[in-house]
């Protein structure tokens, strides 16, 4: 049981380098196509950026399916790639986007410091010369002042 907790544990928390690492050098590079209307607004609820979802869901739902036929290992780093998945969710697309209103109006140092970073990334609207490209993990300097917007 240790051992699957820690698959999870381990497996969330690599989920932070991989996110990190695709949005810098996929959705910033290769895919940027479908990314850049999250940094230039178009109408409509939806935005091409959304098909990344798919994108991570797809090694979620392979280790899920051959870890529970092979009752092995696989079936917990589906586990841990589908909980990041859905921390995301909350972080990106509910407390900082605020594209569903649930939480609007959470005010902590954390929330704080993580909406300031992600307002930083945003103020590049192309794909290069971006930073803060993970998600939960924050810089020491939004810390150590949240509430300004520099």
């Amino acid at each position: 049981m240790l051992f699957n907790f820690s698959v999870v544990f381990v497996t969330f928390w690599f989920m932070e380098f991989m996110a990190w690492f695709t949005h810098k050098f996929v959705m910033h590079g290769l895919l940027w196509y479908l990314h850049k209307d999250h940094h230039q607004v178009e109408p409509g609820f939806f935005e091409k950026n959304d098909s990344f979802f798919l994108i991570f869901a797809i090694p979620s739902a392979y280790c899920y399916v051959t870890g529970l036929m092979y009752q092995d290992f696989r079936l917990y780093i589906g586990i841990g790639i589908s909980l990041y998945g859905f921390a995301y969710f909350i972080i990106h697309e509910i407390i900082i986007h605020q594209r569903f209103k649930i939480w609007s109006r959470l005010d902590n140092r954390y929330v704080k410091a993580i909406r300031r970073a992600h307002k930083i990334h945003h103020k590049y609207l192309g794909k290069e010369d971006g930073e803060n490209f993970g998600m939960l993990i924050v810089p020491l300097k939004y810390w150590k002042n949240p509430n300004s917007t520099n």
